[in-house]
C-alpha cells in the first residue's frame, strides 16, 4: 500500500516532486522515491505487504526485455499478481522481484492499456511511456483506492490525496460552491467533483491517457444491472460461496501480520468465517466499543470472536476519549472533510489494528450489494405513502414534530418516522439520496441563502429505469456508484492510511460485484427479509443472533455527543467571525438550528457534524470562496 504524486511540466522542479510526496508519507511511512525527467516527474512512498525487501518505487522496466524506458508508482493491491506473473513469465517476461508493482508494470508493457480489465483488486497508478512521452493514470473498477487531478493549461498535477496537489504552486483553493451544496445534502461529494474547484478524482474504472497536452479519458469497466429470474436460491449459494472463498484467500496474501475488523455483523463475521476456513489462525480481530447502547455491537463481536478462538481487541470510544484532538486531526488527513461521523470510531479503529497489524480487512460493500441498509425498506414504504395526499402527510410531519421529542438514539422511531414523510414529500430518486443523507433543501435554504439550488436527481439520469431493473436494484445501483465509493470507501481509506494501514474489502471483488448485479431482487430483499442470499448461505455457518440482529453500522452517538462533548469545539469552529468569512453561511440560521438541537426540537446530529468537520477543513486548508 502506498501514495502516489506527480506532475507533468517541460522542466520539471525536482524539489517540487519532493515536496509533494512527503505530504503523504503518513501513507508509505517505509520507503519514499521520485523519478524526475523531461516532460514528468514521479513521487511514491510505500507501506511494505508484499516483498518486503524488494518493490521499491518508483519501479522502472528493466533492460532485459525492454529499454528501461517505463515507470510506474503504484497504489494498492493486485490479488491475482502471481497469476498474472505466471502468464508474464511464460510470454518471456523476466522478474527481478515478488512484488505486485512489477506484475503491474509488466503488464502494461505487454498489453498496454488492455491490462487494466486483468488486474484483480484495489489501485491507483501512474505510467509514464518515455518513449512516446505518454502518461497514463488509471483507478481501480469500485474506486478503493483514491487519485485526485487538476488541469493547468496542457499540464496534469495528481496525486493520491488533495494535499499532495495543494503543495503545487498553480494549485488554487477555491471552494466548489456546486460541491459544497452536494456535499451538505448527502454528506459527500459525488465524484468526479471535488470541494476544491478545479480538481476532480479520477472517476473509477477508468484510465486518463495525456501526450502533448491531450488528454483523453476511458472508461474499461462499467456494472451492468442485469438481473436474471433464472437464478434459484440453491444456484446462488453455490456460486456465492465459491467466489467468497476466491476473494478472501486472494485478499489474505500477505507478507506482515493481518486481521479483520469486525462488528458482529453478518458482513465482517462472513469474512471471518473463511478467513478461518483458510486457515488464518489465530486470526486477530479488532471492534469497537461505546457507551452509547445504540451504537454498542459488543455482545455480538464478543460471541463471534469467541465461536472462532480469535485474539481479540477493542477500543472503547466515549466522551472520556480524545475525541477533540481526534476530531481536530481530520482535517490534515481527511482531504475533505469527513463528513460521515462514522468516521471517528474508524480512526480509533485504525489506531488500534496498526498496534498490531499492517493489513485489516473489512465488509464495506455488503450492504449496497445484498440490499442491506434500512433505505430500501424506506423506499418501498414510501411508494405505498405516496398514495396519501401531501397535504395530510405534511400535517402528520408537523404533528410529529410537536409530539414525539427528539431522542439521542442513533436512529430512533421517532428520528425514522420524520425523516420518513418527509422523504415521502420528494421526487423517489431525491428522497432515497435524502434518507443518508443531512439537510433537507428548507435547512440548507436557511443556511446557505445566497446558494442555488442543485438538483440531486442529475445523479440518477443516467441509470436504467426501475421498469428494467426493478426499484431495489436501481437504488442499489445509484449507492454503489456514489455512496460506497465517495462516501464508505473515501473514509476508510483516508482515516485507516493516516495510520500507515491497509484495508481490504473483500466483498468489493469485481466478480462478487457483477454476479451480485445478476441476482433476481428476491434474493437481496423479499418484505422484511434483507441479505437473503447472504443470509441462507451463512444460516449454517454463522449463530443464529448474528443473523437475526438489526442493522447497526459503525456509528457516534452523534445527537448526543452535541448535546455534550463536541458542542465547545463546533462553536470554537463555527463563530459567527467563521461563518461571515466565509461569505455564505447565514449564522442566525445555524445558531438556530443547534438551538433547536440542544432542546430536543430535532435531532440535528448528523448536520452539526457535517457543519464541523466542513469549518475545520476550510480553516485548515485556508479555503476560499469559488
Amino acid at each position: 500500500m502506498c501514495g502516489i504524486a506527480g506532475f507533468t511540466q517541460p522542466d520539471p522542479d525536482e524539489s517540487l516532486i519532493r515536496r509533494m510526496t512527503a505530504t503523504i508519507t503518513h501513507r508509505g511511512p517505509d520507503q519514499q522515491g521520485t523519478y524526475v525527467s523531461t516532460g514528468v516527474a514521479l513521487g511514491a512512498v510505500r507501506l511494505q505487504v508484499i516483498d518486503l525487501d524488494g518493490g521499491e518505487q518508483p519501479a522502472r522496466s528493466g533492460i532485459e526485455t525492454e529499454d528501461g524506458q517505463t515507470v510506474i508508482v503504484y497504489n494498492g493491491e493486485i490479488y491475482n499478481f502471481r497469476e498474472l506473473r505466471r502468464e508474464l513469465e511464460s510470454l518471456g517476461h523476466r522478474f527481478r522481484s515478488d512484488c505486485d508493482t512489477e506484475v503491474a508494470l509488466r503488464a502494461f508493457l505487454q498489453w498496454d492499456t488492455g491490462c487494466f480489465e486483468r488486474l484483480r483488486g484495489m489501485f491507483a497508478m501512474a505510467i509514464w511511456c518515455e518513449r512516446d512521452r505518454r502518461l497514463v493514470l488509471a483507478r481501480d473498477r469500485l474506486g478503493i483506492k483514491p487519485l485526485y487531478i487538476r488541469r493547468i493549461g496542457p499540464d496534469l498535477v495528481f496525486g493520491s490525496e488533495l494535499k499532495v496537489l495543494f503543495e503545487h504552486p498553480d494549485v488554487t483553493r477555491q471552494l466548489d460552491l456546486t460541491a459544497l451544496s452536494d456535499f451538505l445534502s448527502l454528506l459527500y461529494v459525488p465524484a468526479p467533483r471535488t470541494l476544491v474547484e478545479g480538481i476532480e478524482k479520477l472517476p473509477s474504472g477508468h484510465y486518463l491517457e495525456w501526450r502533448d497536452g491531450v488528454s483523453n479519458l476511458v472508461r474499461y469497466w462499467k456494472l451492468s444491472f442485469a438481473p436474471d429470474p433464472r437464478i434459484t436460491e440453491e444456484d446462488a449459494r453455490q456460486e456465492l460461496d465459491r467466489l467468497l472463498r476466491e476473494s478472501v484467500k486472494e485478499e489474505l496474501v500477505s507478507d506482515v501480520p493481518l486481521g479483520v475488523w469486525s462488528s458482529g455483523g453478518i458482513d465482517s463475521s462472513t469474512l471471518l468465517h473463511y478467513a478461518s476456513e483458510m486457515g488464518a489462525k489465530p486470526i486477530k480481530t479488532f471492534s469497537m466499543v461505546f457507551e452509547s447502547k445504540s451504537c454498542d455491537e459488543s455482545p455480538y463481536f464478543r460471541e463471534i470472536a469467541k465461536i472462532y478462538g480469535t485474539e481479540h481487541h477493542e477500543f472503547e470510544l466515549n466522551r472520556d476519549s480524545e475525541i477533540v484532538s481526534a476530531i481536530e486531526d481530520f482535517a490534515f488527513y481527511s482531504d475533505e472533510p469527513g463528513a460521515d461521523a462514522g468516521a471517528l470510531p474508524v480512526w480509533f479503529l485504525s489506531k488500534m489494528s496498526r498496534q498490531y497489524v499492517t493489513v485489516a480487512l473489512s465488509g464495506e460493500g455488503g450492504d449496497e450489494l445484498f440490499g442491506g441498509y434500512l433505505t430500501y425498506r424506506a423506499d418501498a414504504l414510501a411508494r405505498y405513502l405516496r398514495a396519501v395526499p401531501p397535504v395530510f402527510r405534511e400535517a402528520a410531519l408537523a404533528a410529529a414534530h410537536v409530539l414525539l421529542p427528539a431522542s439521542d438514539e442513533k436512529i430512533g422511531f421517532e428520528y425514522k418516522l420524520k425523516r420518513g414523510i418527509e422523504g415521502s414529500l420528494l421526487h423517489p430518486d431525491e428522497a432515497h439520496l435524502f434518507w443518508n443523507g443531512a439537510f433537507s433543501r428548507a435547512q440548507k435554504a436557511e443556511i446557505l441563502p445566497s446558494l442555488p439550488f442543485h438538483d440531486l436527481r442529475r445523479l440518477s439520469a443516467g441509470l436504467p429505469s426501475a421498469r428494467e431493473i426493478g426499484f431495489l436494484n436501481r437504488y442499489l445501483m445509484l449507492d454503489q456508484q456514489y455512496y460506497l465509493q465517495d462516501n464508505l470507501l473515501c473514509k476508510v481509506d483516508r482515516m485507516s492510511m493516516a495510520h500507515s494501514l491497509e484495508v481490504r474489502p473483500p466483498l468489493l471483488d469485481h466478480r462478487i460485484v457483477e454476479y451480485a448485479s445478476r441476482l433476481p431482487e428476491r434474493l437481496k430483499i423479499d418484505g422484511a427479509k434483507q441479505k437473503v442470499i447472504l443470509k441462507s448461505l451463512m444460516r449454517d455457518k454463522l449463530p443464529q443472533s448474528v443473523l437475526t440482529r438489526k442493522k447497526a453500522g459503525l456509528d457516534i452517538p452523534a445527537h448526543e455527543w452535541f448535546r455534550g462533548p463536541l458542542l465547545p469545539l463546533f462553536e470554537d469552529a463555527l463563530n459567527e467571525r467563521a461563518a461571515r468569512a466565509t461569505g455564505l453561511f447565514d449564522y442566525a440560521a445555524i445558531r438556530k438550528l443547534v438551538e433547536e438541537h440542544t432542546s430536543r426540537k430535532i435531532n440535528a446530529g448528523y448536520q452539526l457534524w457535517a457543519l464541523l468537520t466542513l469549518f475545520l477543513w476550510l480553516r485548515k486548508w485556508r479555503i476560499g470562496r469559488g
